[in-house]
């Protein structure tokens, strides 16, 4: 009975460590393919965000080169206001 034991005992811890080996495996390689996709991932993840940035800043430039031309527009209405109202001070003054 011993030795019947003993044998199955010593299947059982052959059987063990073959699949152990298979599962390391495995799970190594499970574990190289999770980081594999984390990384693909967060090299997009930074590639959007960068498309994103630019985007962003070449609307904003958009938006400052209208403030800019506004308030050269509005600048330049002022010194022609400035200046009809000078040249009208300047008529009735002279008469």
């Amino acid at each position: 009975m011993k030795k019947i034991a003993l044998t199955i005992a010593a299947v059982a811890a052959f059987g063990i460590a073959g699949c152990t080996k298979t599962a390391d495996e495995a799970n190594n390689a499970a574990d190289l393919n999770v980081t594999e996709n984390a990384a693909e991932v967060d090299v997009n993840a930074s590639a959007a965000d960068a498309a994103l940035d630019s985007v962003g800043n070449a609307a904003s430039d958009v938006g400052n080169v209208a403030v800019d031309a506004a308030s050269d527009a509005g600048n330049a209405v002022e010194a022609g206001a400035k200046a009809v109202g000078n040249a009208a001070k300047d008529v009735t003054d002279k008469k």
